[in-house]
C-alpha cells in the first residue's frame, strides 16, 4: 500500500475491523445476502502519521448514488446555519458578490443557509437523488465529482469553499486539493469539517470507520496534507456535532498567515497525548474489543428478560457496529429511520429491516441509538416516550 498522502509504502495496520459490505448499501429486499463484503482496517503511515484505510470501494460505488440526507436531522442544520453565519461575519461582511461552493453538497442544506445570507452558491455533489433534491428545492448544483477537472470546468473563483464531512472521503485526495486552490480566491478561506480522530478513539467512537471514510485525520496530518498543495490551516475549533468534529479555517499559503492560538494548543495536545502514535491506535482497538463483548452482553440479556430492542436511526456508522459486533434481526429486530429513501430496505450485512418512524404503530421497550451523535435532539424530541417507559441506550456517549 501507498500512503494517501505523502506516497510512503512504511504503512502499519492498526485496527483490523474484519470484511464488512459497504456501509451506505441499503439493500432491497431480493438483494439480501447478496452485497459484497471488503476489508476494513485502518493504516498508521510511518512517515507522515496519517490514519487510512489500506482498502479502496471505489467511489463510483459509494457516492454515485446514496440514500443519506443532509436535512433530515435539525442539529445538523443549525449546525450549518452557524457555519455559514460565521463565515459571512468573520471573513466577508463587506464583501460584494459573495459567492460559495461547496464539495459534497449533498441536498443543498449548508448552500441555502448561504442563500438565506445573500450569498450566490454552487453546489457540486456526485449523488445523482441527492443532487437532483437539491436543484428541484433551487441550490444549483452539478452533479459530478469535484476533482482539478471539475474545478477548471466551472470557470471561476470563489470567496468561500466548504467541504463538510467529505474532505475524508476522497479517493481523488491530490486531485481535489489542487481543484480546491483553483477554485479560492487569493484572499479566500476554505472550511474543512472533518471528524476528528483524536476525539474518535476518546469516544471510543469506532462506529466512524467505514469505507467512505478513507482518511481519518488529526491536525498536525491534514496541515502535511494541505502544505504539499500551498495551502495552509490559520485557525481551528472542535465543534460537539457527530460526537467531536473539527472546523478548520484554510488559505493560501502564501498569505502567510499566522496560526491562531488555538489552534496551536490543539496540536500541542495531539503531540503531548501521542495522537498520532501507533501504541495510541493499538490501544484504541483493544477498547474496540472490550466495546464487542460488553454490548453482546447487553443485548443478550435484554433478549433473555422478554424486551424487545429496536434500533433508533439508520445512520451508515451504525452497520460499522452491527457488523463488526455480529448483531442481527434476532437481537434488534428493526431499525427506525426518519429518511423516507430507506422506506423498505435492510441494513447491509446485518439484514435488519429499516422502518419509517411516523407509521410505527406499537412501541418496543429498548431503542438502541445508532444516532447517538444526535444524542440531545433525540432525547428532546422523545421526552413522551421516555415518561412511558421506553429506555433509550447509547452505546457511544460522548461527553456533551
Amino acid at each position: 500500500m501507498q500512503c494517501r498522502v505523502c506516497s510512503s509504502h512504511s504503512l502499519d495496520i492498526a485496527i483490523d475491523l474484519g470484511s464488512h459490505p459497504w456501509c451506505n448499501n441499503f439493500l432491497r429486499k431480493e438483494e439480501v445476502g447478496r452485497e459484497p463484503f471488503y476489508p476494513l482496517r485502518v493504516a498508521l503511515c510511518r512517515e507522515c502519521r496519517t490514519a487510512q484505510l489500506d482498502y479502496t470501494v471505489k467511489k463510483e460505488i459509494m457516492f454515485g448514488d446514496h440514500t443519506y440526507l443532509s436535512g433530515v436531522t435539525k442539529s445538523l442544520s443549525d449546525h450549518f446555519r452557524v457555519i455559514a453565519t460565521e463565515i459571512d461575519e468573520r471573513f466577508f461582511k463587506s464583501a460584494s458578490d459573495k459567492a460559495v461552493l461547496d464539495i459534497g453538497s449533498n441536498d443543498g442544506t449548508q448552500l441555502k443557509h448561504f442563500q438565506r445570507l445573500g450569498w450566490e452558491v454552487q453546489g457540486v455533489e456526485s449523488s445523482r437523488t441527492t443532487a437532483r433534491l437539491a436543484q428541484e428545492a433551487g441550490v444549483p448544483t452539478l452533479n459530478a465529482f469535484f476533482n482539478l477537472e471539475t474545478a477548471r470546468g466551472l470557470g471561476r473563483k470563489f470567496h468561500a469553499i466548504n467541504a463538510a464531512g467529505v474532505f475524508f472521503h476522497l479517493e481523488e485526495l491530490h486531485s481535489v486539493t489542487d481543484g480546491i486552490c483553483e477554485c479560492l480566491r487569493e484572499d479566500g478561506v476554505f472550511v474543512v469539517q472533518f471528524l476528528y480522530m483524536k476525539r474518535i478513539v476518546e469516544n471510543l467512537a469506532f462506529d466512524q470507520i467505514y469505507h467512505e471514510h478513507l482518511l481519518y485525520y488529526n491536525l498536525r496530518t491534514l496541515e502535511r496534507l494541505l502544505q504539499r498543495h500551498g495551502l495552509s490551516i490559520f485557525d481551528a475549533y472542535l465543534s460537539p456535532i457527530h460526537g467531536g468534529s473539527m472546523i478548520a479555517f484554510v488559505t493560501h499559503a502564501n498569505r502567510g498567515l499566522a496560526g491562531s492560538m488555538r489552534l496551536q494548543e490543539f496540536v500541542a495536545a495531539e503531540d503531548s497525548e501521542g495522537s498520532n502514535r501507533l501504541e495510541t491506535y493499538l490501544k484504541f482497538s483493544e477498547r474496540i474489543k472490550v466495546f464487542k463483548e460488553e454490548n453482546l452482553a447487553y443485548l443478550r440479556a435484554a433478549k433473555a428478560a422478554g424486551k424487545r430492542v429496536w434500533g433508533f436511526g439508520a445512520p451508515v456508522k451504525g452497520n460499522t457496529m452491527l457488523n463488526y459486533c455480529g448483531v442481527g434481526p434476532d437481537l434488534i429486530e428493526c431499525l427506525v429511520e426518519r429518511n423516507e429513501l430507506r422506506r423498505g430496505l435492510f441494513a447491509p450485512g446485518s439484514h435488519i429491516p429499516v422502518v419509517i418512524e411516523r407509521e410505527l404503530n406499537e412501541l418496543p421497550d429498548v431503542y438502541y441509538v445508532f444516532a447517538w451523535n444526535f444524542k440531545s435532539e433525540i432525547l428532546e424530541r422523545n421526552r413522551a416516550l421516555i415518561e412511558k417507559g421506553v429506555e433509550f441506550f447509547f452505546p457511544i456517549n460522548p461527553p456533551e
